[in-house]
């Protein structure tokens, strides 16, 4: 399974953006997917995830309210809409994948990994 992810980029605080995390590969339907996000020095925070059916979805503490996770499983992508956005928010944005069903806050629990995308928040 490959994972592009993309749509970041600089905004001021308060703004939108909209991130993408397209899946390829034999293996690319039937996947739980998320984001996660890293800063210098820190750990991969969990931010987000969605299982396969849409049907369950799992926000980390930081974001609930803000942030909006959905698929379409047709073009098996992934969003993630990120709204009021704070300059806390500011990191390189990764896209996951798993076939298990299991929505895992732990970074290591999850399979396949995109390339990261910056997002910067400015105050």
């Amino acid at each position: 399974v490959q994972l592009q992810a993309s749509g970041g980029g600089l905004v001021q605080a308060g703004g939108s953006l909209r991130l993408s995390c397209a899946a390829s590969g034999r293996a690319a339907s039937r996947l739980s997917m998320g984001w996660f996000r890293q800063t210098p020095g820190k750990e991969r925070e969990f931010v987000s995830a969605v299982s396969w059916r849409g049907n369950s979805i799992y926000n980390g503490d930081s974001v609930e309210g803000r942030f909006t996770i959905s698929r379409d499983n047709g073009k098996n992508t992934v969003y993630l809409q990120m709204n009021s956005l704070k300059p806390e928010d500011t990191a390189v944005y990764y896209c996951a994948a798993d076939p298990g069903t299991t929505l895992w806050r732990h970074a290591r629990s999850w399979n396949y990994w995109g390339q990261g995308t910056q997002v910067t928040v400015s105050s």
